[in-house]
């Protein structure tokens, strides 16, 4: 029996149905799907919320996909005044994934741009309360603090913060001036301690010596033959004439 045209339109919207209502979801990527415009919890027809195939009923599911892999995103560069009254401007980077695929779609209308938004804030609130100092040599707790604080921003959308990092923290060449001169003095003070400490130990093993000798004086005579050996070591003209030290202790006790 030839099939007609009816037959034929018929059977290509019925494909055509059937083909829009299939879709197939990797394996980060899960569904959310509305019925009637409302939520549903089951999620699609066939395959629930994914990964795989999952069949929608055409006409009356809709379906948001979200993907649960770690998105890295750059916190563009904040101007902010430290406690200190210094300004730098601060760039980051944020680590963050969907943890609940209905929240993230329910709760904000674009979880990218919200968390984007919420970084660029709790950058500025955070770091404006941190000094100079800190903000150079403190990096490790202000990072930890920015997670914290962005984590619990972000929540009840679903969303959670790994990791943030500082990337850049650019100074005035003023304060560049001023940071360098202030490194050269620290390093020119602690080579003055240094060599004032140097000084001091070789004081106190030259009286350690000294009282030695002033209660052995052995070893104040070896001392003096030691001293002749090494001046009669060396080529000189000079012609000495040893004179035991018994002679004169009279006149060194006077």
């Amino acid at each position: 029996m030839p099939l007609t045209f009816p037959v034929v339109a018929l059977l290509l919207l019925i494909f055509f149905i059937l083909i829009n209502g299939v879709r197939i979801l990797k394996e980060y990527e899960r569904a959310v799907v509305f019925r009637l415009g409302r939520y549903s919890k089951e999620g699609a027809l066939y395959g629930g919320n994914g990964p795989g195939l999952i069949i929608l009923i055409p006409f009356l599911d809709k379906m948001e996909r979200v993907s649960l892999r770690t998105v890295t995103m750059d916190v563009p560069a904040q101007d902010i005044i430290t406690r200190d009254n210094v300004s730098v401007k601060v760039n980051a980077v944020i680590y963050f994934r969907v943890v609940d695929a209905p929240k993230a779609i329910l709760e904000v209308e674009n979880f990218l741009y919200a968390t984007s938004q919420i970084s660029q804030t709790t950058l500025r609130s955070v770091l404006g309360q941190s000094q100079l100092d800190d903000l150079l040599s403190k990096r490790e707790e202000i990072n930890a603090q920015l997670q914290v604080v962005i984590d619990q921003q972000t929540e009840p959308w679903g969303i959670k913060v790994s990791t943030v990092e500082v990337k850049n923290a650019d100074l005035p060449q003023e304060m560049l001036r001023a940071i360098a001169r202030q490194a050269e003095a620290e390093r020119e003070r602690r080579a003055k301690v240094i060599h004032a400490q140097g000084e001091f130990e070789a004081a106190q093993k030259l009286a350690d010596a000294a009282r030695i000798i002033s209660t052995e004086p052995a070893t104040l005579q070896l001392r003096y033959l030691q001293t002749l050996t090494e001046i009669a070591a060396e080529k000189n003209s000079t012609i000495l004439f040893p004179v035991p030290i018994d002679l004169i202790s009279a006149f060194l006790k006077k």
